[in-house]
């Protein structure tokens, strides 16, 4: 058995519910919760308040800042990050210790639905598009799962935990 954290990151386009998914897990496994979203850089924020996407030179810096968080924690985290592209997710794996992936998914409608009637965020629902024509699904080489959110907090995290129980190792773990 590894005695590397594992760091469990919580990822899928704006509106999915990453931020409560992910202090339930945090809550349940016992782990410190890393937002993602309070690590973007004063500019990445400005940037989306305005309604543009961000670049990946935009996201550079922050998924850096994410995995140093990670690797500063000195043991397992739970995460929350958007990590849309594998490119992205990459990053974050050169984390200190096994960096696994739950994706949230939920249909546009619904994000829609919920992005309109959330408050106090930054990221406007008109940047949706956007993040779904940038999104790549975890490929079966990659060390996670993909969770549909819909149902309650509570069924969504059952639910993850289970899959994320049963999943084989990636072929290079």
């Amino acid at each position: 058995m590894s005695s590397q954290p594992e760091h469990l990151v919580v990822v899928g386009v704006s509106g999915t519910g990453k931020s409560t998914t992910a202090l339930l897990l945090a809550e349940r496994l016992g782990r410190p919760m890393i937002e993602g979203d309070d690590l973007h850089p004063v500019a990445n924020v400005e940037a989306m308040r305005a309604g543009r996407a961000l670049t990946d030179a935009d996201r550079g810096p922050w998924l850096r800042a994410i995995r140093d968080a990670m690797s500063a924690a000195g043991g397992p985290t739970v995460v929350t990050c958007s990590s849309l592209r594998r490119s992205y997710r990459e990053i974050l794996r050169t984390a200190h210790g096994r960096v696994r992936f739950l994706h949230l998914v939920v249909q546009p409608d619904e994000l829609q639905r919920r992005l309109v009637t959330r408050t106090g965020h930054f990221m406007p629902p008109t940047l949706l598009a956007s993040q779904l024509a940038t999104l790549e699904p975890l490929m079966p080489d990659e060390d996670g799962v993909e969770v549909i959110a819909a149902g309650t907090p509570d069924a969504i995290v059952d639910e993850a935990l289970r899959l994320l129980a049963d999943a084989p190792p990636p072929p290079d773990a």
